[in-house]
């Protein structure tokens, strides 16, 4: 149970970690990122979109919260990175940062469970 809890709170840790720093890019419209969306054709609406929704994602991944709003934002992070995996092979542009945080998610959700 311990190691179970350890690996749960690593996996989540890592993956709030990532998304409210890419919260802060996004909501920063850190020029880099603004001309890749631009690049692909996105409109640029979605960057504040997507900054809100990894800001609160992240916090509701560990704070302690109702099961229904973890649950809701384990699955809005699995959209975004099965879009951005998406998006990156049909770009041809390096696709492993979506693949590493979809697998940390993966495992935080399997522990998760494990653990309730």
């Amino acid at each position: 149970m311990k190691r179970d809890k350890i690996i749960y709170w690593i996996t989540t840790g890592l993956v709030a970690a990532g998304m409210l720093y890419s919260s802060a890019m996004y909501l920063m419209r850190n020029p880099e990122l603004v001309q890749g969306f631009e690049a692909l054709g996105y409109p640029l609406f979605i960057v504040s979109l997507l900054g809100i929704a990894k800001l609160l994602g992240g916090l509701a991944l560990v704070v302690p919260l109702p099961t229904q709003v973890k649950e809701w934002a384990y699955a809005g992070f699995a959209f975004v990175f099965i879009g951005a995996l998406w998006t990156h092979l049909a770009t041809d542009t390096p696709w492993i940062a979506p693949v590493v945080f979809l697998f940390l998610l993966s495992l935080s959700y399997y522990f998760r469970l494990r653990l309730r």
